[in-house]
């Protein structure tokens, strides 16, 4: 019942292709192949000494994200994509080889997003943006139901906030080490 409600979404979002938003959606899904401009993006701030600490948090957080996303959930729920179980939809990106159920795409984008919202980046918002845009192209691409790309979401929001959390758990800690016990 589910998934036919879904491929209902996905045949109705096939109703507005254009050859722009085509080559657009592929530009943007590019975006998210195998979490590369986030793991680009954790590196760069890594390297700077202001942001250092932002990217060893993102970093930590897409690590998890594989761990979670593709390595486990993926593996255990091992759902069909939407174009192997409706074949007749052209396809305008080569057919994923991985499970469908989470979107790993946006598992990635949330985590790396949110990571950085968590952390107070400037970066935080504008990635967001970009988040969504590359959920959506797994959609319109028709290689992702909408419950895989909610469930990568749920996964990036709740990576996105955990490990910054503990990042700032852990600078409340050290903080508290360097005042004085006469002084607490």
């Amino acid at each position: 019942m589910l998934v036919s409600y879904e491929l209902n979404i996905l045949d109705e979002l096939q109703s507005i292709h254009t050859s722009f938003l085509d080559w657009l959606m592929v530009v943007i899904t590019n975006l998210g192949d195998y979490g590369l401009i986030w793991i680009i993006l954790a590196l760069i701030l890594t390297i700077l000494p202001k942001t250092r600490r932002t990217g060893i948090a993102l970093m930590i957080a897409l690590l998890l994200d594989v761990l979670v996303s593709n390595i486990w959930l993926k593996n255990y729920v091992a759902r069909l994509r939407p174009c192997e179980v409706n074949p007749t939809v052209p396809l305008l990106i080569p057919k994923p080889l991985d499970y469908s159920f989470p979107s790993g795409h946006t598992a990635a984008s949330f985590t790396a997003s949110c990571t950085l919202l968590g952390m107070k980046s400037r970066l935080g918002w504008p990635s967001l943006f970009l988040s969504m845009l590359i959920a959506f192209s797994r959609l319109y691409l028709y290689v992702h139901y909408p419950t895989d790309v909610l469930a990568g979401m749920l996964v990036g929001f709740s990576l996105g906030a955990l490990v910054p959390s503990l990042f700032n758990l852990q600078s409340s800690i050290h903080a508290l080490r360097l005042v004085p016990l006469e002084n607490r």
